[in-house]
């Protein structure tokens, strides 16, 4: 259960990924949210239930939602 406040969102909130992160591990590409969602890098999810949410990152932009150089890739 969520002890932040404000609560965080549940998993199955369309705002989901603004939960606070309790663990990260970008060496590995993944961070765990404080309602147990693991979120990837490419932005992908896997909820708590086992759902895959595929990678959402808009085309043209990077891990941080920047615009890409798509001439460099």
């Amino acid at each position: 259960m969520c002890t932040h406040t404000p609560t965080c969102p549940t998993a199955d909130s369309p705002d989901r990924e603004a939960a606070q992160t309790i663990a990260a591990h970008p060496e590995q590409g993944w961070s765990l949210l404080c309602n147990s969602v693991l979120i990837f890098e490419d932005t992908g999810e896997l909820l708590p239930d086992g759902q895959i949410v595929a990678p959402h990152r808009p085309v043209g932009t990077d891990a941080r939602g920047r615009q890409a150089d798509l001439a460099a890739a």
